[in-house]
C-alpha cells in the first residue's frame, strides 16, 4: 500500500521578505550571538602621580538583556607615558565599584630616566549577572617611587567597546 502525502506549496520569497532581520528577538539568539555592542572613547590626558588608582576618562555603560548574558569588555588604553626612573604604571578594568581585570606587569618600564611611551589593549569576559546598567571603567596608578605617569599622552584617543554576548 503505497500513502501519498501533500504538502501546501511554499513560496520561500514571500516568507523571506515577511522577516525582519533587524529585529531577532534575545530569546532566540544562538548562544554566542552579539546582542548589542556599545563603543566610547577618550583623548582628555589624564595625570597621577601616586599608587593610588585614578580613573582614566574612559568609561562605557551596557544594559544586558539576560542576567545569564556575558559581556566582552575591550580596552585599548593608548598614550601610556612616564618620565621618571624606576617607576612604572598599573591599569586595572572595574565594573561598579568591583575590580575585574589588573594588568599587574610593569606597564612602561625602565630603570634609567628616559621617557617611555606606549599603549596597552586587553579583553576579559565578564558575568555580571544583571539586567540592570552596568558600567566599565579603567583605571591607573603610579608604581616604584610613585613619579608621574599619564595616559592618553600627546592626543592619544582610548577605546572601549562592551559587547552583550547571548549564552
Amino acid at each position: 500500500m503505497t500513502i501519498k502525502v501533500s504538502k501546501p506549496a511554499i513560496n520561500i520569497r514571500e516568507k523571506l521578505n515577511e522577516l525582519a532581520f533587524d529585529k531577532v528577538p534575545f530569546q532566540k539568539m544562538p548562544a554566542g550571538g552579539v546582542v548589542q555592542v556599545v563603543q566610547a572613547t577618550t583623548g582628555t590626558q589624564v595625570v597621577n602621580s601616586t599608587n593610588t588608582f585614578a580613573d582614566t576618562g574612559l568609561t562605557a555603560s551596557i544594559t544586558p538583556s539576560a542576567t545569564s548574558s556575558k559581556i566582552l569588555v575591550i580596552v585599548s588604553q593608548m598614550g601610556l607615558d612616564k618620565r621618571t626612573n624606576n617607576t612604572y604604571m598599573t591599569l586595572r578594568t572595574k565594573r561598579g565599584e568591583t575590580v575585574i581585570h589588573q594588568a599587574n606587569s610593569q606597564l612602561m618600564y625602565t630603570a634609567n630616566s628616559n621617557n617611555n611611551s606606549g599603549s596597552c589593549t586587553f579583553s576579559y569576559l565578564d558575568s555580571p549577572s544583571s539586567t540592570s546598567a552596568v558600567t566599565y571603567k579603567t583605571q591607573f596608578a603610579s608604581v616604584g617611587n610613585s613619579a608621574q605617569v599619564s595616559v592618553q599622552w600627546s592626543g592619544s584617543t582610548s577605546t572601549i567597546i562592551l559587547m552583550e554576548i547571548s549564552q
